[in-house]
């Protein structure tokens, strides 16, 4: 270890950092989720709550990018920015679930498959790890329910745009959730594998 000189102050590992830029996008992505649900279910004003996921989705890449540009990446930033992704999603469905636009095994089946896989977070800490990179194919799932979502929510009415939109909204979906959950089950088959491979850490480490 290289020794520092006396009355020289620390630096603080980044990972530490918790007022940054990025996480304060984070947090306000996260105050956003009770709005988007109050625009949708009380005045069903649908083009502010668009606007909102718009709006959501910008912040969603400026905060990472602003973390890696800046050098501000940090724990706390990466338990915000998935957590903030979930409650979104989980929002967006129950809203249009209790409006009737998408029925209400979608609002079951997407959560359902995150409640699964937080069940096996118990069995990776027994091999020393909390979580495993997030793997491309949840990283496209996400992605087309971020634009199936919205798209069904303008699909709502009988003009010949929201025919349009309720068309395309349900082929994002359908990939969407097929993908959602092919990622749910390749997460599981690496929990498997790391548990047969990796020794199990003792209590004391």
């Amino acid at each position: 270890m290289t020794a520092r000189p006396t009355g020289e102050t620390p630096a603080r590992p980044r990972s530490d950092l918790v007022w940054t830029v990025p996480n304060l996008l984070s947090a306000l992505r996260l105050l956003g989720v009770p709005l988007f649900l109050w625009l949708v279910l009380g005045p069903e004003a649908d083009g502010w709550a668009l606007a909102l996921l718009v709006l959501s989705g910008i912040t969603d890449w400026l905060d990472g990018f602003l973390a890696r540009r800046w050098n501000q990446s940090s724990v706390l930033g990466q338990l915000l920015d998935p957590i903030a992704d979930r409650l979104y999603l989980l929002a967006v469905v129950v809203g249009l679930a209790l409006r009737d636009v998408i029925p209400w095994w979608i609002a079951v089946l997407l959560p359902l498959r995150d409640l699964l896989l937080w069940g096996l977070v118990p069995l990776l800490r027994t091999r020393g790890y909390s979580s495993l990179p997030v793997h491309f194919i949840g990283k496209a799932a996400t992605f087309c329910l971020l634009y199936a979502l919205p798209l069904l929510l303008l699909g709502d009415g009988d003009s010949s745009a929201a025919v349009l939109a309720r068309v395309f909204g349900w082929a994002f979906a359908g990939w969407g959730i097929g993908l959602y959950w092919w990622a749910g089950v390749l997460y599981a088959w690496q929990v498997r594998r790391l548990l047969v491979t990796t020794p199990r850490r003792s209590a004391r480490a």
